[in-house]
């Protein structure tokens, strides 16, 4: 395998895990304080980067950095990825929706008057 080869595996990757998470380009370069052409010039095999900024791209992207020098994998990984992404991003909306209503249910139906008379009581 050559350095082309390995480059051309890098950009790859980084550009299908920075797709899975929903990430554009300039998104991703926001995170890491870089330029949206750095990037691009990364995921097209024109760049290579240093350990340290490969690190921080598989913080960013939440992977093992060994991830993005794999040869291409299944798709069904690319998927079950971007499911249980998504999955989770949906379960903390869900949670967060039922506490939201849990809350107006108590605001209605116990005014902090309420709650204010008990404490004193107490």
């Amino acid at each position: 395998m050559t350095e082309s080869d390995l480059r051309t595996i890098l950009g790859t990757n980084i550009k299908r895990y920075r797709n899975i998470k929903g990430f554009s380009q300039a998104k991703l370069a926001e995170m890491l304080d870089i330029s949206p052409n750095f990037i691009s010039e990364i995921e097209t095999g024109k760049r290579w980067l240093s350990s340290d900024t490969l690190v921080n791209f598989a913080e960013a992207l939440e992977i093992e950095a060994h991830e993005f020098l794999k040869p291409q994998q299944a798709p069904t990984d690319d998927i079950s990825r971007f499911i249980q992404n998504y999955t989770e991003k949906a379960q903390t909306a869900a949670s967060e929706a039922v506490i939201h209503c849990l809350d107006d249910l108590r605001k209605k139906h116990f005014p902090e008057s309420i709650h204010k008379k008990k404490r004193k009581k107490r």
